[in-house]
């Protein structure tokens, strides 16, 4: 059974109740220091989920797509050999001193 928050709206102190997903939210709880009923209100908070895996946001799908194929396009590149640099004039080729 599910666990939900109240919080008693005269004095802000909140209280777990275990509650049927079928059953109608509390507006009246005994107080557990005094055994008063008074009036609370349901408090709504995060809950914990962990996603695990990849694909779940908006940024993972679109980085997963472009990252793989440029891997494998970085790998095919470095086999391949690098593009003519822009002809330049060419210097004299030094010789060897003996």
């Amino acid at each position: 059974m599910p666990t939900y928050v109240y919080k008693f709206i005269e004095t802000g102190e909140t209280i777990e109740v275990q509650q049927a997903f079928t059953d109608d939210a509390l507006t009246e709880a005994v107080h557990p220091v005094d055994g008063t009923v008074r009036p609370v209100k349901k408090v709504f908070t995060p809950i914990g989920v962990t996603f695990k895996g990849g694909g779940f946001y908006k940024t993972d799908s679109k980085g997963s797509g472009s990252s793989s194929s440029t891997s494998s396009s970085a790998s095919s590149e470095s086999s391949t050999p690098a593009p003519a640099a822009p002809s330049t004039p060419a210097a004299p080729a030094a010789t060897p001193a003996s």
